[in-house]
């Protein structure tokens, strides 16, 4: 968690109604949603037509590194619903999903997984709705 991330307020809205609906959920999933509001306590929220074109908003399509193997991966972070990982899409429920939310290009970020610490860096924003007028409203 870091008082650096950022958020946007219909990002927040939608993200807390995924939380307080989702109360129903297996422990593995509840530990997710668990972070997942972590990181929200601790983000910054601001309006939509205010991110920065280089902070990773939900629908965003980020290029990350991972600083361990050099292996490098496109991922669209996406609501659960929508998660698909054939095609690259990655819930926000995910460990990864919520570890990039609300970060950076050039911020590296970690999160624990099956094999160890995880530590992606976050190289290049390809795409983020709000850089394109999507406010989500």
């Amino acid at each position: 968690m870091s008082p650096n991330i950022l958020i946007t307020e219909v990002d927040r809205r939608r993200l807390g109604a995924l939380i307080t609906e989702s109360f129903q959920l297996n422990a593995l999933e509840r530990r997710y949603l668990s972070e997942l509001e972590q990181e929200l306590a601790g983000a910054r929220t601001i309006d939509s037509s205010e991110v920065p074109p280089d902070v990773v908003t939900m629908n965003s399509t980020v290029e990350l590194s991972d600083l361990d193997t050099g292996e490098t991966t496109n991922y669209t972070l996406v609501y659960p619903r929508e998660a698909d990982v054939l095609n690259n899409r990655i819930s926000v429920l995910a460990p990864a999903g919520t570890a990039i939310l609300g970060y950076r290009v050039g911020d590296v970020v970690r999160y624990p997984a099956p094999k160890g610490m995880v530590r992606l860096r976050i190289d290049n924003l390809l795409y983020q709705p709000e850089r394109v007028g999507d406010f989500g409203r």
